[in-house]
């Protein structure tokens, strides 16, 4: 009898011990949950820059330019890289008109180029350490400041060579604490070229005959804002924000935080940030500003022919 009722205390011991453990776990993930919400909520009410309630692309290019040495001035820039090896005449032509008509070979410029990506590349991969180590609900305070350095760099190395290949300055000035929209297109664009995203590159393509062609800046305007070429950046737009989102909030808690085209941390960020980069080069070598013997595709001269319709009616 005695064991008997040493056998039903152990087993009244053992169920309070559970339903304690289950109340205890229940508890924690109640409060994991309400903390992993505050603190995504935290997130996009740092990061939400242009006020639409949402981590998007456009958020990371407006921090990204407001960040110090992120902007690139076109004349600065090719001056500084073209006086290593050219006469001054060649490199005034060059930032007149473009590297290409300058008489500069593209041998020299794809060589530029690559060591622009190689240096953008060691600058970034320096980030990485910072996104590498565990930071729980601590990290809300790096997200920003990390992400957007990461971006920054595809940002700084995305100007530069659309100036190698000849495309005009890229007005990268605040207008009454704004951003002009023209300009957040063009380099929305260019990240998703720089991403392989579907229309990127035709509509990089368009927009350098346009420019090749001496197309109104009013008219440019109007194709990336609401024209021709503004369905392809809202799609681009689209993309990122789908992606952004979903991989900054899944991979929050783990080591390194995932953001699009993989994880930013350790070697992967060295070794991820190069393929993009080239994606773009690929892309700007061969259009009408920067290679004299490229053909226009149907797509391409379609974009630039509704730009320009769109324009007169």
């Amino acid at each position: 009898m005695k064991n008997k009722i040493q056998i039903n205390n152990l087993k009244d011991t053992a169920k309070k011990a559970i339903d304690s453990t289950h109340a205890t776990a229940s508890s924690i993930a109640s409060y994991t949950k309400n903390k992993i919400n505050d603190t995504q909520q935290s997130v996009v009410k740092v990061i939400d820059v242009n006020g639409n309630g949402q981590v998007d692309i456009e958020d990371f290019i407006i921090l990204g330019l407001k960040t110090p040495g992120i902007r690139i001035q076109r004349e600065d820039f090719l001056r500084a890289e073209f006086m290593k090896k050219f006469p001054k005449d060649t490199i005034e032509k060059a930032i007149a008109s473009t590297p290409a008509q300058s008489g500069i070979p593209i041998e020299d410029i794809n060589e530029i180029a690559d060591q622009v990506i190689q240096y953008e590349r060691n600058c970034v991969s320096g980030i990485s350490a910072a996104l590498g180590v565990p930071g729980g609900f601590s990290m809300v305070a790096t997200i920003p400041t990390d992400i957007v350095q990461y971006y920054g760099y595809m940002l700084r190395a995305a100007q530069k060579l659309m100036y190698l290949y000849g495309f005009p300055e890229i007005d990268t000035n605040e207008n009454n604490q704004k951003f002009d929209s023209e300009t957040l297109n063009i380099l929305i664009l260019c990240l998703g070229a720089m991403y392989g995203v579907q229309g990127a590159n035709a509509a990089i393509k368009a927009l350098a005959k346009a420019f090749a062609e001496g197309v109104q800046k009013k008219m440019m305007k109007a194709a990336l804002t609401k024209g021709t070429i503004y369905p392809i950046v809202k799609s681009i737009s689209k993309w990122f924000g789908v992606n952004m989102t979903k991989q900054v909030f899944s991979g929050f808690f783990k080591k390194a935080i995932p953001v699009v085209g993989g994880v930013i941390g350790g070697g992967l960020t060295y070794l991820s940030f190069k393929p993009c980069c080239l994606k773009l080069k690929h892309s700007l070598e061969d259009t009408i500003l920067s290679n004299p013997s490229h053909k226009s595709d149907h797509e391409e001269t379609a974009l630039v022919s509704g730009m320009i319709l769109q324009a007169k009616n």
